[in-house]
């Protein structure tokens, strides 16, 4: 096995970076990506929420860096994950054992219809079109808005109806 001696174990193993520049690199890259998609970004993709969005796109950038000999070492790249993967643990627990911390980082859910009225500038806000919450409303087995009591955009995208 010739080979194993060619390679450069030490690149593979030895951070580029101190620990602590990668702490705050990876803490301070989670909180700007967090804040703009907390901006940006309401409605569910493929029913995962904005949170796992974040996690899967920050770990995928992070752990590709791992897999080039050109870039970051294992290490590097190991530390940024455990930082992401921290941080979505931490404001996690944080929404769960402090609700004004929850409010703060979830946006509220938003009315779209109430007493049978579509609230156009709700809708507008959020980008949903009229033949799209038709759709939802449909689904939940009703006909036309005059059935609906309230229907609101959840924090994590969905749209949920409640029947007269």
């Amino acid at each position: 096995m010739p080979w194993l001696s060619s390679i450069d174990w030490r690149s593979i193993f030895m951070p580029e970076l101190g620990v602590a520049e990668l702490l705050v690199r990876g803490v301070l890259m989670y909180v700007i990506v967090f804040v703009l998609l907390r901006l940006v970004l309401r409605r569910n993709v493929g029913g995962i929420g904005t949170m796992d969005v974040l996690v899967i796109v920050l770990v995928s950038e992070v752990a590709g860096q791992g897999f080039l000999p050109d870039s970051r070492s294992i290490v590097d790249s190991a530390i940024v994950i455990l930082v992401i993967l921290s941080c979505s643990y931490t404001i996690e627990w944080l929404q769960y054992r402090f609700p004004a911390f929850e409010r703060l980082t979830r946006e509220p859910k938003l009315k779209l219809i109430e007493d049978g009225h579509l609230l156009r500038q709700n809708m507008r806000r959020e980008f949903v079109t009229e033949e799209e919450l038709m759709a939802q409303i449909r689904e939940k087995g009703c006909e036309d808005c005059g059935e609906i009591k309230a229907a609101y955009i959840e924090a994590d995208g969905r749209i949920s109806i409640i029947k007269h």
